[in-house]
């Protein structure tokens, strides 16, 4: 029997287009005789938006951002958010730039033990943080996640210090090798896609297959 067809998935959890894709892309999987390789891509958010603080009433407390970045961000939420309601999902604002180093390893520990726990996983980590519920830069948060979705967690605090990290950081660079500079990011036979604007495009591919 042919191996299915994989159709490699770039995310990272503090993306809110990630978070529109992700259910989008299980959708993938359930239509069409493929397998989805989920795999994190950690975005350097500063490097091209700016940062920003804010305090619990929304205030600026804190800000590296020009006009042109607010203006960017402000429109970015506000059509996620649009997009969510259709969807009866929750997309809060955060109040700072994550560092989602943590919750990409995480996602990677869980992977090794089954598409159940990834899935279990992703759906949490992505629904909590959106909603301001979850710390996703908290190794205790992440693995308590894990457990939760179904995970051994054993070793996992050492993994965060050692091979996960290491493993993170080559699949971010090969990554990058490949061209993907944002999510999310679709790979099928080679072609790139970024968006889930191209998702209409990967179907009319997949099942001309």
């Amino acid at each position: 029997m042919a191996e299915p067809r994989t159709l490699t998935v770039y995310i990272d959890y503090k993306s809110p287009y990630a978070y529109l894709a992700k259910d989008l892309a299980y959708n993938l999987e359930r239509d069409f005789p493929i397998r989805l390789d989920w795999l994190p891509y950690v975005l350097d958010i500063p490097s091209f938006l700016g940062s920003a603080r804010l305090d619990a009433e929304g205030r600026v407390i804190e800000e590296n951002r020009n006009a042109h970045q607010w203006r960017r961000v402000r429109y970015s939420y506000m059509d996620c958010r649009r997009q969510a309601r259709k969807r009866g999902l929750v997309i809060r604002g955060p109040q700072k730039i994550w560092d989602s180093t943590t919750a990409a390893i995480g996602m990677l520990y869980a992977k090794r033990q089954g598409d159940a726990v990834l899935h279990a996983y992703q759906d949490r980590v992505f629904e909590r943080f959106w909603r301001r519920e979850l710390d996703i830069e908290d190794p205790a948060v992440i693995t308590a996640v894990l457990a939760e979705a179904g995970a051994d967690t054993t070793g996992f605090v050492a993994y965060i210090a050692g091979n996960g990290r290491a493993e993170l950081t080559g699949i971010c660079r090969a990554a990058e090798e490949a061209g993907v500079f944002g999510v999310p990011s679709f790979v099928v036979d080679g072609e790139l896609f970024w968006g889930s604007e191209h998702l209409p495009d990967i179907r009319a591919m997949l099942a001309a297959a």
